[in-house]
């Protein structure tokens, strides 16, 4: 669950500016359940309206705050990681067919799924932390979600900006129906991601059976 709630978001953004943007992704990053994908766009969206921000300088502080977050969630997931998910994960909705998820992922997709698991909710948060607990190798680590958070701050920053700008331009009648489509296909996709996880568990309980103590990284 989310400590902010979207009202809690626009004064962060009108106040801290692209502080609040990159601190807000930074610690999502890291593991805590924050709403960094919410807070770029709302921070996008409101750049389009108010000339004082620059979309450039939102897209950076997301890029930074992102790749910061990231590298300090592998630190303490190579360092603590696997104990803290054995005793505690059940907490975080971490379930023992979602760690065995997470080795069987990283075993045969590693840098994929640090790349791709930017822009997926639950990864975007865990994929740092699960990178080191699994002892990816730091270097590749690094430049997967380096070039992740590159493109995923372009992604959702230039798109909110543009869709900001098409909200104003549009005529009012039109708007709910902008509005209604963007958020149809953001459900549209969750549900198929979570389709295929229940899929992806099937394999990784074949590939990984038996007790997670078993599968302890060294």
């Amino acid at each position: 669950m989310a400590i902010f709630s979207h009202a809690d978001l626009q004064p962060i953004i009108t106040q801290y500016g692209y502080w609040g943007v990159g601190v807000i992704v930074g610690l999502e990053s890291m593991g805590i359940p924050l709403p960094g994908e919410t807070i770029l766009v709302l921070a996008s969206i409101y750049a389009a309206a108010n000339q004082d921000m620059s979309i450039a300088l939102v897209v950076a502080a997301a890029t930074i705050g992102s790749i910061i977050g990231d590298n300090l969630g592998y630190s303490i997931g190579r360092r603590y990681g696997y104990p803290l998910l054995l005793r505690h994960g059940k907490k975080i909705n971490m379930t023992e067919d979602r760690i065995k998820l997470g080795q069987y992922l990283f075993m045969n997709y590693g840098s994929k799924i640090v790349f791709v698991g930017r822009f997926i909710a639950l990864l975007r948060i865990l994929a740092a932390f699960l990178a080191g607990v699994n002892r990816m190798p730091w270097w590749q680590f690094l430049f997967a979600n380096a070039t992740g958070a590159v493109l995923w701050a372009s992604v959702f920053g230039f798109g909110g900006y543009l869709f900001g700008e098409l909200l104003f331009k549009v005529h009012s009648a039109w708007a709910p129906l902008v509005l209604g489509v963007a958020i149809f296909g953001f459900f549209g996709i969750g549900y198929l991601l979570h389709r295929y996880e229940k899929q992806l568990i099937v394999q990784a309980r074949a590939a990984l059976p038996g007790p997670l103590e078993s599968y302890q990284p060294k």
